[in-house]
């Protein structure tokens, strides 16, 4: 092993040893060093999801966070190249802000089911059903359905976003929970209307209203109350995480709901005598390498199938073939940009 590489594996193992098998380590030790020669070779930055496996996680990215956070470090870097270690959208977003810039998503299998689960003809209609009333779209959104929006937003800033508007209707596009924990937060009441039986425009009625998509997020969706109680019944003073993108009644029976990056925070900052994240799984592996001497007790069943198949030896590929090249049309991406770029001044 050279003098490069036992430094990359002692530093992934000093974070990594009880979350990741040695041998795994000293093999992903010496694809770190090769796609570091790389990344400064080609003068690229990686961006690297909470999501992300701990092997990659831990040794390659210039940058790791939300998507809120990588968004930022999109739109401020310098480099020529941006691999960005997540899913199709979040790589969309990255080249929405950086036109002349060079966009690589690891994968091209790299999709959402979120993001699947509405379509920028969907947008339209939903403005033909409510016209005037401003959309506020997720940023897990393909480039075109963020092309029809007024602003985006992530979980982190969902409530500032429509707060923004000041407004008392908003169409909120596509989560159904997150719209739903959003509104709940908010005291707003939301309907969720089926555009096949309703071709007219809609009278959407007193008070303030917010109209909602029935879109999930395939991870989140599988996490229960009784998941929840279960763990309760055996560690009474856990304390339970959830992503907004659970449902409404599985962040009312937590103790905290926040973005990716605000339930790394409160990890970091709290007490309790145990902790359960109810997110993605590497996610999960992620804050416990981070904070060794917390007590995280694993509820680990859901790994998100986009993100995962997003590895080391895919990002080296990435690297030294030039691929895969994230490209957006120029209307799409102008308009597009412009929705992204007010949720980022919003922060």
């Amino acid at each position: 092993m050279n003098q490069q590489v036992q430094a990359m594996y002692d530093k992934m193992r000093a974070k990594l040893e009880k979350v990741v098998p040695d041998v795994e380590l000293r093999i992903k030790a010496e694809i770190a060093v090769e796609i570091n020669a790389l990344k400064a070779e080609r003068n690229a930055v990686i961006l690297g999801h909470n999501y992300m496996e701990p092997a990659l996680f831990y040794s390659i990215p210039d940058f790791v966070g939300d998507s809120l956070d990588l968004s930022r470090k999109a739109a401020q870097t310098d480099k020529d190249v941006i691999v960005f270690c997540g899913v199709r959208f979040m790589a969309e977003t990255a080249k929405l802000l950086n036109p002349t810039k060079t966009v690589l998503l690891p994968s091209e299998k790299a999709g959402c089911s979120l993001a699947a689960s509405i379509t920028a003809q969907d947008v339209r209609d939903l403005k033909a059903l409510f016209p005037g009333v401003p959309v506020v779209t997720y940023v897990n959104t393909y480039a075109d359905v963020k092309a029809e929006s007024d602003i985006c937003c992530t979980s982190g800033n969902a409530m500032a976003v429509v707060q923004s508007l000041n407004t008392d209707k908003v169409i909120f596009l596509p989560d159904e929970y997150l719209a739903g924990n959003v509104a709940r937060k908010m005291g707003w009441k939301i309907i969720f209307p089926d555009l096949a039986l309703t071709p007219a425009p809609l009278p959407v009625g007193e008070g303030k209203t917010m109209i909602g998509w029935r879109g999930r997020c395939e991870v989140h969706e599988k996490f229960t109350v009784n998941d929840i109680q279960t763990v309760r019944a055996q560690f009474p003073d856990v304390a339970v995480l959830a992503h907004p993108e659970c449902s409404p009644d599985v962040t009312a029976a937590s103790d905290f709901s926040g973005s990716t990056n605000a339930m790394i925070k409160y990890v970091k900052e709290s007490t309790a005598p145990q902790y359960l994240v109810l997110t993605e799984c590497s996610m999960g592996d992620n804050i416990a390498a981070e904070n060794p001497q917390k007590d995280m007790l694993r509820l680990c069943m859901i790994r998100c199938p986009h993100m995962n198949t997003i590895t080391m030896e895919d990002t080296l590929n990435a690297l030294k073939l030039n691929r895969y090249v994230i490209e957006v049309p120029e209307d799409i991406r102008v308009r597009a940009a412009r929705s992204v770029q007010r949720m980022i001044e919003i922060g």
